[in-house]
């Protein structure tokens, strides 16, 4: 490769990573307003319920979650808030690993996929237990 096809290489490659962390960014921004978003009218369905926010509430059950947001249930509104913000950091690692991985970067995508299976050795631990 001689030193004007690694400049150019290496532009591109400079380019592509911007860009990456350009699509990782809104994809936090998003899910970010997507997560406030179900968290406020959870809170304002409570509200207009006469439930107070400081009350405990149901457990998470995910067989009956899309049936409670059909019927407007608060709770449903409030857990699929919270598991947005848990998954937006899940979801970064995802899309930076696929960035990686079009780069070439071989060594970021195996500590991406290790991040990864840590989260899945924690979740599957969490599963586990009972309470």
């Amino acid at each position: 490769m001689t030193d004007s096809t690694a400049v150019v290489h290496d532009a591109l490659s400079e380019d592509r990573a911007v860009a990456a962390e350009h699509r990782i960014g809104r994809l936090l921004i998003a899910m970010t307003y997507v997560a406030v978003g179900l968290l406020v009218v959870g809170v304002a369905l409570m509200v207009a319920d006469g439930i107070s926010p400081l009350s405990s509430g149901p457990g998470l059950d995910l067989a009956t979650l899309g049936g409670q947001l059909i019927a407007l249930d608060p709770a449903a509104f409030l857990w699929l808030g919270l598991l947005v913000v848990v998954a937006t950091p899940i979801g970064r690692v995802i899309v930076a690993g696929f960035a990686y991985a079009r780069q070439a970067d071989w060594l970021m995508v195996a500590i991406a996929l290790g991040i990864l299976a840590i989260i899945a050795i924690g979740v599957g631990s969490a599963l586990t237990v009972t309470v």
